[in-house]
């Protein structure tokens, strides 16, 4: 079921998506040190992730958009944690909000929406990755009941530079 606010509505992402989605994306690879990857994404090389993101079972996508014009403001996901089957029960979720999306709460509706959808599903916990510095995501994992976990410290190189990545964990 959608959640919705008066600007803002939130569904699970379609294939129509791909294309917003995949901009969106990769502004973070190319501007900032959020994400790791490095290269920027065609839609096609994108289309298997947004397919391992089905409406139902415990990875999902979930999209906000503006209400009237269904502009994409951001998504948030639960992927699988590891590939190893004994991990099988945890889960890994990321928010990103598009640019000039920020501090309207489409970050929290996006979150509230996948626990809500996440909540009868078969998984025991939660994990992020946030690369520091990032107090913004910080402090809305820890809105959620995110607990930092433990901190890698320099385990991702771009930009010419080292970044440390703080991981958090919550019970569902």
């Amino acid at each position: 079921m959608p959640s919705q606010s008066t600007e803002v509505q939130v569904r699970p992402g379609v294939e129509d998506d791909l294309e917003a989605l995949t901009a969106l994306y990769n502004h973070y690879v190319g501007e900032t040190a959020i994400t790791f990857d490095t290269a920027i994404f065609t839609p096609e090389e994108r289309r298997p992730w947004l397919l391992s993101h089905p409406e139902d079972g415990p990875h999902r996508l979930m999209v906000a958009t503006e209400q009237e014009t269904q502009q994409i403001l951001g998504y948030s996901t639960s992927s699988p944690f590891r590939a190893k089957p004994a991990y099988a029960t945890s889960a890994e979720t990321t928010v990103y909000v598009a640019p000039g999306a920020g501090g309207r709460g489409v970050g929290s509706l996006l979150y509230t929406a996948l626990f809500e959808a996440l909540s009868g599903e078969d998984l025991h916990r939660a994990y992020a990755g946030i690369a520091l510095p990032n107090e913004a995501s910080a402090r809305l994992h820890e809105r959620f009941g995110f607990r930092h976990a433990g901190t890698y410290r320099e385990v991702g190189r771009k930009f010419g530079r080292y970044w440390d990545v703080a991981w958090y964990e919550k019970p569902l």
